[in-house]
């Protein structure tokens, strides 16, 4: 597996994300080989993590990450580049595995 997790600065993405959930959740979701994507805020950042069963899957996902932005995230928010650590996942650990 793989994993990318994307940090950006700005203004709070709350309300765009209310807005534009479907269409976020339709870009991700079509990830290849997705494990999981989340998205949360705090400390006046926005990071998303994506767990892909490739690099491959998370290069996508990171591609289809900024053309959701550069459509839906106005201007006005300030939002910065984002910062992207990324690599191989050493380790998992969900509830989905602990029953198993």
């Amino acid at each position: 597996m793989y994993t990318v997790i994307r940090r950006y600065t700005g203004s709070s993405l709350r309300d765009v994300i209310k807005q534009n959930e479907k269409s976020l959740r339709d870009a991700m979701s079509g990830v290849p080989g997705l494990q999981g994507y989340y998205l949360m805020e705090g400390n006046g950042e926005v990071a998303s993590v994506t767990v892909c069963d490739t690099k491959e899957g998370c290069a996508e996902s990171s591609k289809r990450a900024a053309a959701w932005v550069k459509e839906h995230v106005p201007a006005s928010a300030n939002l910065s580049t984002p910062d992207i650590f990324e690599g191989e996942t050493l380790l998992e650990v969900s509830a989905r595995h602990a029953m198993a």
